[in-house]
């Protein structure tokens, strides 16, 4: 269990719980829709090892410098944008499927943020599954709790900021968040949509595309519906 320098990427959805509802249908469907979310965003980082889902967020981490040269900072950036891309054609896909409810409507209101470190983390083998600790896995976890102003964004820690300055573009935030057991922590933020903001505009789905999403949707919340499947709650802060 050495410790190893890993960079340590949080992808958040926002607005989770509002997005749940207790109806059955929008319930089943709304927890479908996330997971297929979820997926496409781990898909979009075939760098970075998914950890764990935490509810409405993936945790995902990379050994420092693995697989190429390219910095911590920027191999975090680049996979933010790669995962908000992610997200967002899935989300599209969803609220123009053709199923009324609310659990397909209002995936629209879901927003995506990401918070990041680098830092000394170990691995523990807990019944087959691995699990990174350390006080830099804590560090990462408390800073979704923050006062960052925008609804979608990149939040990196000033040690990783440090692994290439000149990686974090323009204009970037600092904020100093004074975090629960550790203290004040140095941080910098910049809107996740001016990472890829270059990138042509999403495709509109066609219609064959929306039926086969509305029922993918009514497929993938059956489960849910007769209770074979019981919905992830959404993740608590460490």
């Amino acid at each position: 269990m050495t410790p190893e320098q890993t960079s340590l990427l949080i992808a958040d959805i926002s607005g989770y719980t509002e997005y749940m509802s207790s109806h059955r249908m929008t319930l089943a469907h709304a927890e479908a829709n996330t997971a297929r979310i979820l997926e496409s965003m781990i898909r979009a980082a075939p760098g970075f090892d998914l950890i764990e889902i935490e509810g409405d967020a993936a945790f995902l981490s990379r050994r420092t410098g693995a697989g190429g040269s390219a910095s911590a900072l920027g191999e975090i950036l680049q996979t933010s944008a790669a995962m908000h891309r992610a997200f967002h054609a899935e989300r599209q896909y969803v609220v123009t499927n053709l199923c009324p409810c609310g659990g397909c409507r209002e995936a629209g209101n879901l927003k995506l943020k990401f918070v990041a470190h680098v830092g000394e983390v170990a691995t523990q083998s807990i019944r087959g599954r691995n699990k990174l600790v350390g006080i830099d896995v804590i560090l990462v976890h408390r800073l979704l709790k923050n006062t960052v102003p925008i609804p979608e964004y990149v939040l990196v820690t000033d040690d990783l900021r440090a692994t290439d300055e000149l990686s974090l573009p323009e204009p970037s935030h600092e904020i100093s968040p004074e975090l629960e057991g550790i203290g004040t922590v140095r941080a910098f933020f910049v809107d996740v949509a001016d990472l890829d903001g270059t990138l042509p505009p999403l495709p509109t789905p066609s219609w064959g595309t929306r039926i086969g999403k509305t029922l993918g949707a009514a497929g993938r919340g059956l489960p849910y519906m007769v209770g074979l499947k019981q919905p992830r709650r959404s993740r608590q802060a460490a």
